[in-house]
């Protein structure tokens, strides 16, 4: 078990690992504390303003004109024969755990007479760089599930896809709202309803704190493993929260 990063594995694959304990890049006591007083998390439940409305044929041509008529890029929708649309959508991946990748090393036969080599599964985390983004080409039923897909792919990321969940960003009297897409939300189709406005509407990728574990499924090693993480990861929020109020504190008597 890391001290620093709480990463946690089998004795024997530890020499395996390539993991950078330092943490993600940029990252802050300060970051955090204005990430939280900025983003309000809303129920996946609570439907958007966007989700409510059903558009027929023309409206949804009229649309595609309206939305390809305000962008300064070539990053088009465009309506195809069947009635479906495809476009581009923009998603940030705001991680702050380390994902994992495949690394395969190629070792000697076991034994001699055999010419061939045989791999050696491994794999190597480390954290994305903050302001990841990346864009994606799709249809008007893509799937946010599918979407969470592609994004793994791309970055060759080979974590559960569950462990991740698509949110919808949007700006409003200076706060900032989150929510949850389901799985079976169409992004394009929000992103068409809503139009290119990164502020109106934007897509994020984050951990999916949903809570929802199946922790029979585990081993009694693995369960002990996690509960010794979650007392590092409590320990260390209260730290922070202690560090910023002995801050806040000190300031205050500065000006007294």
């Amino acid at each position: 078990l890391s001290p620093d990063c709480s990463f946690t594995c089998h004795y024997r694959c530890r020499a395996l690992v390539r993991l950078d304990c330092s943490g993600p890049p940029g990252a802050s006591d300060e970051d955090d504390g204005d990430e939280q007083v900025l983003e309000k998390d809303t129920n996946v439940d609570e439907p958007s303003e966007w989700e409510k409305t059903e558009l027929d044929q023309t409206q949804v041509e009229q649309r595609i004109k309206e939305y390809n008529s305000q962008i300064n890029s070539n990053l088009f929708m465009s309506l195809n024969k069947d009635g479906s649309y495809t476009g581009f959508i923009k998603v940030q991946l705001k991680l702050v755990r380390p994902v994992s990748v495949p690394a395969t090393k190629r070792g000697p036969a076991l034994q001699a007479g055999r010419p061939h080599t045989q791999g050696v599964k491994r794999r190597t985390s480390f954290y994305l760089p903050k302001g990841t983004v990346k864009h994606l080409h799709i249809l008007s039923h893509t799937r946010a599930s599918e979407v969470i897909d592609a994004l793994l792919r791309k970055f060759t990321v080979v974590d559960n896809p569950r462990k991740f969940a698509l949110f919808e960003r949007s700006e409003k009297d200076e706060q900032v709202y989150l929510r949850k897409l389901g799985d079976d939300e169409q992004p394009l189709r929000l992103r068409l309803l809503a139009g290119p406005s990164e502020k109106v509407l934007s897509f994020v990728l984050k951990e999916n704190e949903t809570g929802e574990v199946n922790w029979d499924a585990f081993t009694l090693p693995e369960l002990h493993n996690f509960l010794r993480i979650l007392q590092r990861e409590e320990e260390e929020h209260v730290r922070r929260l202690r560090h910023r109020y002995a801050r806040c504190r000190q300031k205050m008597q500065e000006a007294l």
